[in-house]
């Protein structure tokens, strides 16, 4: 929130024992303030206590500052203010610093003195500030000095998502995905659906493979809301709900240091609003790159080893969430995990053992009406690849686990992702055989898929190259035989083309084409093809998260 001490705050006459009376009446357990490229609110706040503290020790404190004083008191132990600033980086965007209480103030102006506001500016709570620091760098400075860096209303005009904005790409991708910020403010956090911005930033984007921490605020310019315009927010207007093991800053920093997502939620605006299932909201989702589901972890059937290749395959691919004693579907009952504490010591005594290099996961367990379910949080790997029993390397495609062939291996270990131009003849659906040439300005494929990249005859035998449009990864020497669930539907149906494309049923759109649309486990998927100067080249078994661009149009999907 704002105070008084932000030039554009809306009720300037009123006092910080006004703010924090507020925040005990809206019933919040924390508050920050950040005002505008400044912390002059927090420390009149400061100098107010002190003040009335150095009169009650000098004995000279009034009937009327005395109470004062003890209310502030009082109010404070039951209240967390936290310290901070709503930085204006270069572009307007706007960076939320916290910090924590006992963080000596000058050592928060220090910081925005390094970011560019000029030491006369530094108490004015100005918006506009001129020439600042770009935002990677306040992510920085801030992450440095043991602050939060947070993006503030991230899905606004002034927000690192962009809304609006005629340009993005790898600036966008840079500014959300930077290791140093550790969450996105946003305004539209009660919103459910793939249109959300948490929905957007859940790891399931191909280019935005890190899950982002989810929170909202009311970004308060005034005490109490604003009867004439919604929008325009008080204290405790808009509030997050954090699970923590204790009232402190150090919580909330372990809390956004974690993999866990279900320990946030936007708090219930009025009585009867019901809060949020996560695990309800996990099965309506479905399974994903991100997320999937088990009805038990028997070793018998070989249920126990699916539990450990998924937690293998997330690591190795973008972290994710599994359930163990439910199905995806919420149509079916939870059955639940019959003895959770054995069933837990088990499972980490088997990641262990048996998945190397160690992986730090969490387990643990979540109560679904009468049934308890297990859900393992499992982080992104920095040491990639992991492998189960020293050999066995698994990754995740979309909705499925699958063993990693050479080729992935191969990019798992150097980190380089292949980009390929290819070798389509304009009207044939056949691919010459001949050599793939890399092409580093390939930007206008679909992002999730599989594309069909070259085809070489060997004694009878076709012999495919397929690519990965999530992460790149090509892989050679397929055969229908070998090929896994996505590579065998593309290969299958690309065989199935006829030679000439134009005798093809494609839905053209200019230089693109759907050949086909379905739906496979709640998603819709495309088969599309893309017309280039000399080639055809086909996709398939795309997502609507791959979809960009073009493509969105073609497909009618916005972003």
């Amino acid at each position: 929130m704002h105070t008084p001490a932000s030039s554009d705050y809306q009720n300037p006459e009123i006092s910080y024992l006004d703010i924090l009376r507020e925040a005990k009446a809206k019933k919040l357990d924390a508050i920050a303030f950040t005002d505008h490229n400044t912390v002059v609110g927090f420390r009149r706040m400061q100098e107010e206590i002190e003040q009335l503290r150095m009169l009650k020790e000098l004995d000279r404190i009034l009937p009327a500052e005395a109470t004062k004083l003890g209310e502030y008191e009082d109010l404070l132990k039951d209240i967390l203010v936290l310290p901070g600033f709503e930085f204006t980086a270069s572009f307007g965007f706007h960076i939320l610093g916290l910090f924590a209480p006992d963080k000596p103030l000058r050592e928060i102006e220090h910081i925005l003195l390094e970011l560019n506001i000029p030491s006369d500016q530094l108490d004015e709570g100005s918006v506009t500030v001129g020439a600042s620091a770009d935002v990677l760098s306040a992510y920085s400075a801030i992450s440095e000095a043991g602050g939060l860096a947070i993006a503030a209303h991230a899905n606004s005009s002034n927000g690192i998502a962009m809304r609006g904005f005629a340009f993005g790409g790898q600036t966008k991708i840079a500014y959300t995905q930077d290791p140093n910020l550790v969450a996105l403010e946003v305004t539209d956090l009660e919103k459910r659906g793939r249109y959300s911005t948490a929905n957007f930033f859940s790891g399931k984007k191909p280019e935005y493979p890190r899950r982002m921490h989810c929170i909202q605020g009311s970004d308060a310019h005034r005490l109490k809301d604003d009867p004439k315009r919604s929008t325009n927010l008080g204290v405790g207007g808009r509030v997050t709900e954090m699970l923590l093991s204790d009232l402190s800053f150090k919580s909330i920093q372990e809390l956004f240091a974690s993999h866990d997502f279900a320990r946030t939620r936007p708090r219930r605006r009025k009585k009867d609003q019901p809060d949020i299932d996560f695990v309800s909201e996990a099965r309506e989702e479905g399974r994903s790159i991100v997320q999937d589901f088990h009805t038990s972890m028997t070793i018998r059937g070989g249920n126990l080893y699916e539990v450990i290749a998924d937690i293998c395959a997330f690591a190795n691919t973008n972290g994710g969430t599994i359930f163990i004693g439910m199905t995806s579907d919420p149509k079916d009952a939870i059955v639940g995990v019959k003895n959770p504490s054995q069933a837990t010591k088990q499972l980490d005594r088997e990641i262990g053992k048996r998945i190397s290099p160690p992986i730090d996961c969490t387990v643990d367990s979540q109560k679904v009406g009468a049934a308890t379910v297990l859900r393992v949080l499992v982080p992104r790997g920095e040491d990639r690849p992991y492998a189960i029993d020293d050999n066995k390397i698994y990754i995740r495609s979309e909705t499925v686990t699958n063993l990693a062939v050479r080729d992935e291996i191969v990019s798992l270990v150097t980190g380089q992702q292949a980009a390929l131009k290819p070798v389509l003849s304009k009207k044939s659906a056949r691919p010459k055989k001949g050599k793939i040439a890399k092409d580093s300005s390939d930007q206008g494929a679909p992002r999730t898929g599989v594309e069909v990249v070259s085809v070489e005859d060997r004694d009878g035998s076709a012999y495919y190259t397929v690519r990965d449009l999530r992460n790149g990864n090509v892989v050679k020497n397929v055969t229908e035989q070998s090929a896994r669930k996505l590579w065998h539907y593309a290969i299958k149906q690309y065989a199935e083309l006829p030679t000439d494309i134009t005798k093809a049923k494609v839905n053209w759109a200019e230089d693109l084409g759907v050949l086909r649309q379905y739906s496979q486990f709640k998603q819709k998927r495309f088969d599309l093809v893309q017309k280039a100067d000399e080639n055809n080249r086909f996709f398939y078994g795309v997502t609507e998260d791959g979809i960009h661009g073009k493509w969105s149009e073609l497909v009618g999907n916005g972003e």
